[in-house]
């Protein structure tokens, strides 16, 4: 066995590369959802617009995007303009404000305008974390059941829309 022990580091070496090699493969966007086919889970948040109304009254019925978002998110400044647009093309919106204060939250809708029908505040991330959320922005697609159809780690942009999201608003 005097062998194996000369051969024991390049082992380890091919071993670690190839553990290397596989990671390399994967896409960090592509990251697993425990929510995905089953419904959004219940809350009780208060909504941005008005601190005595709670859980959106609509957020049922039709095909919606749910966009987690925050004042402190670069990435959600980048791609604020696009979800306007597809506010404007009819698409139903609704914001979940992730831990972020929500003063600076209404003067950011404010500022840049609102794609949203309703924005759940979520200061301390609990809904986040039913949800399974990893950070800010991410976007879920919800059926008009209610259930989690798609979600999407990254910025929402004309790509992303057509070839990820467009799909499950489409009128048969």
């Amino acid at each position: 066995m005097p062998w194996l022990s000369r051969f024991l580091p390049l082992i380890a070496f091919f071993a670690l590369a190839g553990l290397l090699a596989r990671g390399l493969t994967l896409d960090p966007t592509d990251l697993p959802s425990a929510r995905l086919g089953k419904p959004i889970p219940e809350f009780d948040l208060p909504l941005l617009d008005s601190s005595d109304r709670r859980v959106p009254e609509d957020w049922e019925g039709r095909p919606a995007l749910v966009n987690v978002w925050a004042t402190w998110c670069f990435s959600c400044r980048v791609e604020h303009p696009y979800l306007l647009e597809l506010a404007d093309r009819g698409v139903t919106i609704y914001g979940l404000n992730y831990k972020d204060e929500p003063d600076k939250a209404s003067q950011w809708l404010v500022d840049l305008g609102n794609p949203y029908a309703e924005t759940v505040v979520d200061i301390d991330g609990s809904l986040g974390l039913d949800l399974g959320v990893y950070g800010a922005p991410e976007t879920y697609v919800v059926d008009a059941a209610g259930v989690v159809r798609h979600r999407h780690v990254g910025v929402v942009n004309a790509q992303v829309w057509e070839e990820q999201l467009q799909q499950y608003f489409r009128e048969d």
